[in-house]
């Protein structure tokens, strides 16, 4: 074999090599879509008023709930919705024997719109809200999957899952060595007691809403189809 040949297939591996390092790379790669694109009913239904429905908790944490039901009304407010508050539509669910979040998926979705006015409503499920700790270092991790629902068809207007995992840790306060261990240790152990679980929450939130195409009252009400975001995939 000539050295023209060699040179010939050490041209062709590496040109196979790299085709196959571009579409393994493409194929990973995160995949952007346009909210008109991923959610075209809402730009045809334009509901205006969303109502929030109780949390179905999937976690181990049974106060997880709460967090998270008592932390999505001001983002969805700000992204241009009138939401129904929370605690008042809860309690007169409650009046009228719906107490268990599993029940409400049975309800007709037409009874919330005769009973409230609501355009939408907005289902949750908690899928994770775990808690790890490990001496020097503490993760909170929280999984959720939302579903907006439109009460004039039923359609699913728009949907989200994806998971956020906030540190917890102390970070290196106390230098290198054994004693920067023990203060480190410390410090996550007071932080992971002391947590207050509601910002991460509301960052929940926040990353899943952006996603969602902006509300009536909103400056960008309508002018943001051509807006790309990517696609959640739950780790």
């Amino acid at each position: 074999m000539n050295n023209s040949s060699v040179g010939k297939m050490k041209s062709c591996l590496f040109l196979g090599i790299a085709a196959l390092l571009y579409f393994s790379l493409s194929a990973c790669a995160p995949k952007m879509i346009t909210k008109g694109e991923k959610y075209p009913l809402m730009y045809e239904e334009h509901p205006a008023s969303i109502l929030i429905l109780p949390p179905m908790n999937e976690s181990t944490a049974a106060d997880a709930k709460d967090y998270y039901a008592t932390t999505i009304q001001e983002p969805l407010s700000f992204w241009g919705y009138y939401v129904f508050p929370y605690e008042i539509t809860t309690e007169l669910l409650k009046m009228e024997g719906i107490y268990d979040a599993e029940l409400m998926k049975d309800v007709p979705l037409q009874k919330f719109r005769e009973y409230f006015g609501a355009d939408s409503v907005l289902f949750t499920t908690i899928k994770v809200w775990n808690l790890s700790y490990m001496v020097i270092a503490a993760n909170l991790t929280v999984s959720v999957d939302c579903e907006l629902k439109s009460t004039k068809s039923n359609a699913t207007l728009w949907q989200y899952n994806g998971t956020v995992i906030v540190d917890l840790s102390g970070g290196n306060a106390g230098g290198g060595g054994i004693a920067g261990l023990i203060a480190s240790a410390i410090i996550t152990a007071v932080n992971t007691a002391m947590a207050d679980y509601v910002p991460h929450a509301r960052r929940a939130n926040l990353l899943a809403l952006r996603s969602l195409p902006y509300g009536k009252y909103h400056h960008l009400y309508g002018k943001d189809q051509a807006q790309q975001f990517q696609q959640q995939v739950r780790r």
